[in-house]
């Protein structure tokens, strides 16, 4: 896993709630055997329609997902984490999530920032005003800024899966700072274990 102090971008206003994990990337996509290509099905039911805001050239590039309530609800599912990456997106904004969902986040370097419903409305107004407008969320300080709206907002962050994201550690990283008492362990059992 990557290192991540500071992720800095443009956010695209996804204006639903309940989002689920099969409507993030659906079940047929869940047959691949890579761990890459998951960009194709993020939201492809969704991709449709024409009017859906990823097809939105005004949002192509953006990094920053801002979404409504409680998404990422349903199954556990690491691939609908893999394709938000995989579609450019560094962080998801939103109200609520499901704590699988925002576990399984940590655990693969995606950021999720939970704010107000009012704060995430009011974000949705100034990237519909401003598509441009850049967004900065700093995983050290735990705060969301738009400096060219003066919004300056905290948010919570479990401090094991923020010592992750600043210290770039997955979960064979952390498994590894143990490596010394392993090997002791290991030592001192029984050979027929």
């Amino acid at each position: 896993m990557k290192t991540v102090r500071v992720i800095s971008g443009r956010g695209v206003p996804l204006k639903r709630s309940d989002v689920d994990t099969d409507q993030i990337i659906p079940a047929e996509w869940l047959k691949r055997v890579e761990r890459t290509g998951f960009e194709k099905g993020l939201f492809s039911t969704w991709r449709d329609d024409r009017n859906f805001v990823l097809n939105d050239e005004r949002y192509a590039g953006a990094s920053i997902l801002v979404a409504g309530k409680s998404f990422g609800v349903g199954s556990s599912r690491e691939h609908a984490v893999w394709a938000i990456q995989q579609g450019g997106f560094d962080a998801v904004i939103a109200p609520s999530f499901s704590d699988i969902f925002r576990n399984n986040c940590g655990k693969n370097g995606l950021i999720v920032v939970e704010l107000s419903e009012e704060t995430v409305a009011k974000l949705w107004q100034i990237i519909e005003s401003d598509p441009q407008t850049e967004i900065t969320v700093d995983v050290e300080r735990l705060t969301v800024e738009v400096p060219s709206c003066g919004i300056s907002e905290k948010f919570a962050m479990n401090p094991d899966t923020q010592n992750r994201f600043l210290n770039g550690l997955d979960d064979i990283a952390i498994s590894l700072q143990y490596v010394d008492a392993i090997s002791q362990f290991e030592k001192t059992r029984p050979s027929w274990f």
